[in-house]
């Protein structure tokens, strides 16, 4: 039992890392707990699906534009100081918000503007972390434990996170939330601070410009079969299935008859599940049979989505819930896995920007469809549609990606 535990956490005996995992899981129950906030004040100012989708558009648009360019930055400059910077610009965007709020006069456009701000942060942010992993452990065969025992810590806050969102906003309103949120950034940033590193981070070719810089990197993922077959998987995943977080709101007061606990409930069993998975791959030791892993999991999120979308009672939506969290946290961490074994370092900057793009940069679009789709058909018709089209493209792709890592 020791020792697996010990293989389990073995990527925080790299003090970087450590120090990484314990600022983030902080600034993270802050992050999850804005999510609902924000999802649950722009339901109740307007009681549109609609808006919902266009508020999650709107801070996922900027990964979209941004963030393949952003990997070239990445590669080029200390990923570090960028990292401090994204942070600092989500901490302001979370403490003008929990402003608005206070004040009384808040409404659906400055919901929709800070949006766009905390997406600017995310679009450096995310590949920025992505490619961080690599600098922050010390042995080069932890990387794929650190990047589940970092999924693990998004989930512990992401089940601890939203449950007390839901007491706050009871109690208090959402702009506590906000302030709280705006407050747990100082810990990840005092983290950043105190990392030292005795190898400098690896300089691009002065020679080039961002363009040929950017060229080569969409070269290299353009060539690798398995890499762009990946990406695309990530991308089509996202595109439907993502938005339902989204959709929660609706299913929370309309479907399930509950309010602000009731939501908290659902995201919550979501990280239930998805923690679980997290677990079970970081105590995994090999790569090996990792895009197994990736198809399989994806599945079960698939179908976790369309026999979610039928049920009417809380229990079995929970239950349900932490299937679809399982399935999404297996898909996502094994894909991410993957990429980053067959990436050299060199490049990794600008290739996790290309996975940055694929699984969040497409989600305004897919928000934005969701929204749409249900203030037609339902919230539930929507999710089920989605899991029915996810289903049949991984069984469709899966196979020929494992033929293209077999010839790798």
């Amino acid at each position: 039992m020791k020792e697996r535990f010990k293989i389990t956490f073995r990527a925080l005996e790299s003090r970087n890392f450590r120090l990484f995992f314990y600022g983030q899981g902080i600034s993270l129950i802050g992050t999850w707990m804005q999510r609902v906030a924000m999802s649950w004040l722009v339901y109740r100012l307007t009681d549109s699906a609609f808006l919902l989708g266009v508020v999650g558009f709107a801070s996922h648009v900027p990964i979209f534009l941004i963030s393949p360019v952003a990997g070239v930055l990445i590669d080029r400059f200390s990923r570090r100081r960028i990292l401090i910077l994204s942070q600092t610009l989500a901490m302001l965007q979370a403490f003008l918000l929990a402003f608005l709020v206070f004040s009384g006069g808040v409404q659906v456009w400055h919901i929709i503007a800070l949006s766009l701000i905390l997406g600017l942060s995310s679009a450096f942010d995310i590949p920025g972390r992505q490619s961080f992993y690599s600098q922050m452990v010390e042995k080069r065969e932890d990387l794929q434990n650190a990047i589940a025992l970092n999924s693990t810590l998004f989930h512990v806050a992401r089940f601890v996170g939203p449950s007390l969102a839901g007491l706050v906003i009871a109690i208090f309103g959402e702009g506590v939330c906000f302030l709280l949120n705006a407050l747990s950034y100082i810990a990840m940033i005092i983290s950043l601070f105190m990392m030292r590193f005795q190898k400098p981070q690896k300089a691009l070719d002065a020679g080039k410009n961002i363009f040929e810089e950017f060229k080569d990197g969409f070269d290299y993922v353009f060539n690798s079969s398995p890499i762009k077959k990946i990406l695309l998987m990530i991308a089509f995943v996202s595109l439907l299935g993502s938005p339902y977080m989204t959709l929660l709101p609706i299913f929370a007061k309309d479907i399930l008859g509950g309010g602000p606990v009731t939501l908290g409930l659902l995201t919550s069993f979501t990280s239930i599940g998805a923690l679980f998975a997290a677990v079970f791959i970081a105590s995994r030791k090999k790569i090996k049979g990792t895009e197994n892993r990736m198809i399989g999991s994806g599945l079960i999120f698939a179908c976790g989505l369309v026999f979610f979308s039928f049920s009417k009672i809380l229990g079995l939506s929970l239950a349900l819930i932490s299937f679809v969290g399982a399935g999404m946290m297996g898909h996502n961490v094994s894909a991410n896995s993957l990429i980053q074994s067959l990436t050299p370092d060199d490049k990794r900057g600008r290739v996790m920007s290309l996975y940055a793009f694929s699984h969040q940069g497409v989600m305004p679009f897919g928000e934005l469809m969701a929204g749409f789709a249900a203030g037609i058909l339902g919230g539930g018709a929507t999710l089920a549609i989605s899991g029915g089209l996810i289903a049949l493209f991984l069984l469709i792709l899966g196979p020929s990606l494992v033929y293209s890592l077999k010839k790798t």
